[in-house]
């Protein structure tokens, strides 16, 4: 593996491990804010921190602006989208169920590689692609039979997670064209701050005064996440293959699912339980497999 392929690695752990804790942060979240106004200030947090980097250190970045390319614009309305899908869904669902459908954006994406992009893949690649599918579907059987007989909520909810894991597929294949002509910064700061004024007529901004104070904490922390997740997946799509980096962020509901047994376990009482049976585990167990072995794969480029 090459040493951009381990930066790209590298930083697509990273932003799996952010996302595995973002699921329940949000469903935290969306308690006392509504989604949209949720939505709101992690983009604007996420615009203010990245404007006062670029301000200080890449000037030159603020130039998008006059002139964002088509392609941009829509990689911009689809985060969107992807936001409020996620966060609107996770309202009728629990984190870890959320993270089942939210899988439809990685697996999407690692298609477009192969259909879009002509990335090749070995057959130590098809091994390891089977055994995450293989693990999800292993890692989620339980649950998945549990809420058939769930009520409207939970399909609604399911279909807005799928529509925002089908979003961000769209901007993650828009934002792989666009790396190639422009820094991730410039990219990033051009979206947050689109996307913030884009979702301003919708955002409630009179809850903002009767939040207590861990309420604010947790917002903040939310457009902190927003800058560093996104950051880091715009220099692992620079990086490195579109399907590699599907398959590292499907590690992130592994994360989310550890997070949650050591919540239920410590009978924490600001989200609600869940339980996970031995199949679940071994679910997880073979999510990780299969991520490793696509990860230490080698690679090439059809020509």
């Amino acid at each position: 593996m090459g040493i951009d392929n381990r930066k790209g690695v590298m930083y697509a752990v990273f932003t799996a491990s952010l996302w595995g804790f973002l699921a329940i942060a949000l469903k935290i979240a969306v308690e006392g804010v509504s989604p949209v106004t949720v939505v709101w200030f992690r983009f604007g947090t996420a615009f203010v921190i990245l404007s006062l980097w670029t301000l200080l250190f890449r000037r030159k970045d603020f130039r998008i602006f006059r002139r964002p390319p088509v392609l941009l614009i829509l990689a911009a309305v689809f985060l969107g989208l992807n936001y409020l899908g996620f966060i609107s869904g996770i309202k009728h669902l629990s984190p870890s169920s959320s993270q089942v459908f939210i899988q439809a954006g990685p697996v999407s994406f690692a298609l477009s590689g192969i259909l879009i992009f002509r990335e090749h893949v070995n057959w130590k690649h098809v091994i390891g692609f089977i055994l995450v599918v293989s693990g999800i579907i292993l890692f989620y059987s339980e649950q998945i039979a549990d809420m058939a007989g769930a009520d409207g909520h939970f399909t609604l909810g399911m279909f807005l997670v799928l529509g925002g894991g089908i979003s961000w597929a769209v901007f993650a294949t828009l934002q792989k064209v666009l790396v190639t002509k422009y820094p991730p910064n410039q990219l990033n700061l051009f979206i947050y701050g689109f996307c913030a004024l884009m979702l301003v007529p919708m955002a409630e901004f009179g809850k903002f005064g009767r939040l207590p104070g861990w309420n604010w904490i947790l917002l903040c922390s939310l457009g902190l996440n927003t800058v560093l997740a996104y950051g880091s997946l715009g220099l692992a799509i620079k990086y490195t293959e579109a399907t590699r980096v599907s398959v590292i962020i499907t590690l992130n509901p592994v994360i989310t699912f550890v997070a949650m047994a050591l919540l239920t376990r410590m009978e924490v009482g600001w989200i609600g339980h869940e339980s996970f049976s031995l199949l679940s585990i071994a679910g997880a167990l073979t999510v990780l497999t299969g991520a490793i072995t696509v990860i230490t794969a080698g690679w090439k480029k059809q020509p």
